[in-house]
């Protein structure tokens, strides 16, 4: 006997049934082979839409990131070269002790270095000194003609000890330094 004759063996009721589930199954079949990768489908598009929307802020960031890099490069480059010809590090620092009302014998030593950078052309100069036996208000006028000069000089370290309490005197070691093009 043929599937078609069984059926129609059956009563109503039953056939009701079977063409129920067999409704039911083809609609879980439909939905998992058609409708589902549709849908997984969708959620991936929507993923990588996110994900294109993140990398698209982050560029939009890092490009005004480097739109202000590259503007403050240029406006201390400019500094850099409206410096006066034959600049030194180590001759502004003495000249600036000589302004500042630090005789030349309180001038333990002074030691200039420079350093290459390999990846660029620019090269750091350090001076590095020591002043013995000078007041505050001498150290405080020779920081203060550093940290206003128009020639870009960063005071990197400092220390500062009393020499002799009774008169107020210092010792100090500075070590400033400089970007030179």
């Amino acid at each position: 006997m043929k599937l078609p004759a069984k059926i129609k063996k059956l009563n109503k009721r039953e056939r009701y049934v079977i063409f129920g589930v067999a409704g039911v199954i083809g609609f879980l079949l439909i939905a998992t082979l058609i409708v589902g990768p549709f849908l997984s489908r969708n959620d991936k598009l929507k993923r990588n839409l996110e994900a294109k929307a993140a990398m698209l802020e982050q560029m939009r960031r890092l490009q005004s990131e480097y739109i202000d890099l590259t503007q403050r490069a240029k406006l201390s480059k400019s500094q850099f070269q409206g410096r006066q010809k034959g600049f030194t590090l180590y001759t502004f620092c003495n000249r600036l002790a000589g302004s500042s009302g630090i005789n030349k014998d309180r001038i333990s030593y002074m030691k200039p270095t420079k350093k290459d950078d390999k990846n660029s052309s620019f090269k750091i100069s350090r001076v590095e000194m020591k002043f013995e036996a000078i007041t505050l208000e001498q150290l405080t006028t020779y920081l203060y003609g550093v940290e206003t000069s128009k020639n870009k000089i960063d005071i990197k370290k400092i220390s500062i000890s009393k020499k002799d309490k009774k008169q107020g005197l210092i010792t100090a070691i500075l070590q400033v330094e400089t970007v030179e093009i």
